[in-house]
This record gives structure tokens, sequence and C-alpha cells, in this order.
């Protein structure tokens, strides 16, 4: 039983290590063309890909290479040690980064959509690069407790968790109160349009599209990461088992699989971005010896 479900984590990895790779640099490609989307949008997006290509290129390899040692019960070797501690180092580096960047993604649109005309006053590029270099200094930080502290590690990780979660749920659900209040307006505003009100009823539309859309790669992201954080927090309150260990198996590779998901969701649901993916990906398939 151990083994097969060894071997399917495995065959789910490679696979999806694969689309993770591929799927992000598409996507960091085509997010570093000019693209009609708000410019801090852009580099939030651009962060998340990039932390989302680490898990396939580095995270879901030493995860594969952790299961073919236990498949061969080679454990109890130094080689093992190194690959177990390097897949906890930067998969929770990577997590993080990743955890880190959904939280800042949605208070952007939060902004985008509460600020209105002063967004682009308040939420300049300086400070959103700015935004994005904090996230991935904070991510070492549980990397590195990790390293030199692990029990320390263990102990914040559910808080932080749990305000991160709070937190985008804050957010959303203002964003969700935001939107329909936008709506209700619209249709006021519809009857008696003048020029300006038609370009603010326009730039409106925009952000609630790009709300919506990352919106989903909120839900995706809960969908993949929720299940891993309670199985931590009865790991914690009850110890180790046999059966948390093959439940965790499965919530590890959910959560390396919401790296291949996200690109996807860019994709979907917003237009310039796919249209620059399929633009990148004709011209790979048209020249394919280039």
């Amino acid at each position: 039983m151990m083994q097969a479900l060894l071997i399917a984590n495995c065959v789910f990895n490679a696979f999806f290590s694969f689309t993770a790779i591929t799927l992000n640099i598409v996507t960091i490609i085509a997010l570093r063309k000019p693209l009609t989307i708000p410019r801090a949008l852009k580099i939030l997006l651009l962060s998340l890909a990039v932390s989302d290509l680490g898990v396939g290129l580095l995270v879901q390899p030493l995860y594969i290479t952790r299961l073919v040692m236990m498949i061969k019960e080679n454990t109890q070797t130094r080689y093992f040690d190194i690959t177990l501690n390097s897949f906890y180092a930067t998969g929770t580096f990577l997590s993080y980064a990743t955890f880190f960047g959904v939280v800042a993604l949605t208070a952007d649109r939060f902004l985008a959509l509460h600020l209105h005309l002063r967004y682009q006053e308040l939420v300049t590029h300086k400070r959103v690069v700015a935004v994005v270099i904090s996230i991935w200094i904070l991510s070492a930080i549980p990397m590195l407790l990790f390293i030199w502290i692990p029990n320390a590690a263990k102990i914040i990780s559910v808080p932080v968790d749990s305000v991160c979660y709070l937190t985008t749920a804050f957010f959303y659900f203002k964003i969700y109160l935001a939107v329909r209040h936008h709506s209700n307006q619209n249709h006021v505003l519809q009857a008696q349009l003048s020029q300006n009100n038609e370009g603010d009823m326009t730039n409106a539309a925009r952000q609630r599209k790009a709300a919506v859309g990352t919106f989903y790669v909120y839900l995706v992201f809960l969908i993949c990461y929720l299940p891993s954080t309670y199985l931590w927090i009865i790991y914690i309150s009850a110890g180790p088992s046999t059966m948390l260990f093959q439940f965790g198996l499965y919530t590890n590779t959910l959560i390396y699989l919401n790296s291949s998901l996200n690109p996807l969701i860019y994709s979907w649901k917003m237009r310039h971005v796919r249209h620059a993916i399929l633009e990148i990906l004709r011209n790979i398939l048209s020249h394919p010896h280039q």
C-alpha cells in the first residue's frame, strides 16, 4: 500500500513538475511583454510566476528524489538527509513566497477598487517592487528558522498561515462589496452617461475583471493549501502517524499542483495575458527548429 502511494506521488509530481516549468516560463515571457493590465498587477503576477517556476524546477524534483529513496528503502544515508533538508528548505521558502504573493495580489486588487483615481498615485512602481522584495525576504525567514531552529519554525507556521488566510478572506469580502456597489452605480449612470463617466466606467469594469481574475487565483490557492495546513495542525496536536504521513503525501502534491494551475488561471481569466501566451505558443509551434 505504502509503495503504491509513493509511486503514484512520484508520477504525479514528475508530470506536474514539467507543466509547472513549461507553463510558468511561457507566462513569465508573456508578462514581460507590453500588456494593458495595471503595472503593479503585472509585477505581482511575475513574482508569483517566478515562485511557481521555482517549485517546478527545485521543490518537485527534490520531492521525487526523496520518494524514490523511500521506495528503495535507502533512507539511512547522508545523501537522503541532504535531500530531505534541501527539500524542506526550498519548499518552505517557495511556498511562503507564493503564500505572501497571493496576499499581496489580494491587497493590490483591494486598493485598486477602493482608491480609484488615487491608486496610480499611491501604488507606484517603486513601492510595488519594494513589496515584492519584502515578500522574498520574509519568505526566507521561515526557511532559515527551519534550518537553525526547526521547532520554532513548526510553531510559527500555523499562526502565520492563519493570519494570511484571514487577511485575504477579509480583502476579498471587501472586494465583493465594492464590486457589487460599483455594479449598482453603473446601472444608475448608464441613463446619464457623459464622456468622462464612460471612461470612469470602463476603468472600473477593467478593475473588476482584474479582481475577479485574481479571485480565482486565491480560490485555487485555498483549495491547494488549506488541506496541508489542517493536516499540520493535526500533526502538531496529535503527533505523527502512518495515516497522517499518507495523507501528507497527497497534500504536498496538491500544494505543488497549484504552481501548474496558476498560469492556466491567468490565461483563462485575463484576456491580454491569454493573447500574449497564445502568441508565444504560435511562434514556438510555427518555428520548432529555430
